[in-house]
């Protein structure tokens, strides 16, 4: 893994997707908290700011979390957010047909809509956005893009370029609180979902991931 830091990043991405020639599909990832949705949004505005014939758009891997009904259902609407609480396939399928963008006519769809997840509802919205056939250049991310274990260790074939967020766990935990706590969460509840939760998810991401091509370090 090379450390880079955002602007290099952007600097890397420019070259590989500027002229458009195919669809490129970038991957972000890291454990919650590491600032995921944040960089790729940065990332794309940045790119598409400058001008190229083709745009960037961000394509949150979120999207495919299990309704909280589903959750329920299998006993684990308390470990939401874990590997096993996404559709992975389903996931799986649509980064297939993103990647088809590059393929002849007869494979290739001008109009690809994706979920997003919605965290004031805690639901996914399906058919959210729409990913163009101008909008070359796809920046996923998402915690388990790297991940090396069950359905996710197959999905880094997708990707053109992987990138890993490094954050020290400190921050991720200071982070992952203050995210519970502006849900209305007292000091102790956003505390509990943080540790019990987000941060063994956290430490399976880094413990347990193909390695990247690249490795972005922030801690504040």
């Amino acid at each position: 893994m090379k450390p880079v830091t955002q602007t290099e990043l952007l600097s890397i991405l420019t070259k590989l997707g500027g002229d458009g020639s195919a669809r490129k599909l970038i991957a972000i990832a890291g454990p919650p908290g590491a600032g995921k949705s944040t960089i790729a949004d940065e990332l794309t505005r940045a790119f598409n700011s400058q001008g190229h014939k083709y745009r960037a758009a961000s394509v949150p891997m979120d999207g495919f979390h299990y309704d909280n009904g589903v959750l329920q259902a299998m006993g684990r609407l308390d470990k939401k957010g874990a590997p096993d609480t996404f559709d992975v396939h389903g996931f799986a399928s649509l980064l297939q047909r993103l990647r088809n963008g590059n393929e002849g006519e007869d494979e290739r769809e001008d109009e690809i809509a994706i979920p997003l997840f919605d965290r004031k509802l805690e639901i996914s919205r399906n058919a959210a956005r729409i990913i163009t056939v101008d909008e070359k250049l796809l920046i996923v991310e998402g915690n388990y893009l790297l991940l090396n274990q069950g359905a996710w260790a197959n999905l880094h074939r997708h990707f053109d370029i992987t990138i890993m967020l490094d954050v020290p766990m400190e921050e991720l935990e200071r982070r992952l609180v203050e995210r519970w706590l502006s849900t209305g969460l007292s000091a102790d509840e956003a505390r509990a979902k943080a540790l019990e939760n987000d941060i063994p998810n956290a430490k399976l991401v880094i413990e347990n991931a193909h390695a990247a091509d690249y490795v972005v370090r922030t801690v504040g």
